[in-house]
């Protein structure tokens, strides 16, 4: 029988993970803030937000957390993710050409 301290590294390792892919997506969601100030794009874009919450939605039937839940993660990521691309739009975030995190223009 596992115990718990195994239980709670399993955890920290499937965190590890959950924050490399978060960060992942969020290099993508600024170099879409970048597309989008390059082309004249608003932020907000709720269709685009909708098709993301309809697919995730989709795919919460494959583990134990409900549809309901996996679209309230993504709204909180979606938030996440429309803040970084106005940072980029609006100059307060570069993105270093390396994938590094973005840092404030000095």
């Amino acid at each position: 029988m596992r115990t718990l301290e195994d239980l709670r590294k399993d955890i920290d390792r499937v965190d590890e993970v959950l924050v490399r892919l978060l960060n992942e997506r969020a290099r993508v969601a600024c170099e879409i803030g970048r597309l989008k100030k390059e082309q004249g794009i608003e932020v907000y874009q709720p269709e685009r937000e909708k098709q993301v919450i309809a697919h995730v939605r989709g795919i919460a039937v494959e583990g134990p957390l409900g549809a309901d839940a996996i679209a309230r993660l993504f709204e909180r990521i979606i938030d996440e993710a429309r803040r970084l691309e106005r940072r980029v739009i609006h100059g307060e975030a570069q993105w270093p050409a390396d994938g590094s995190s973005p840092h404030p223009n000095p």
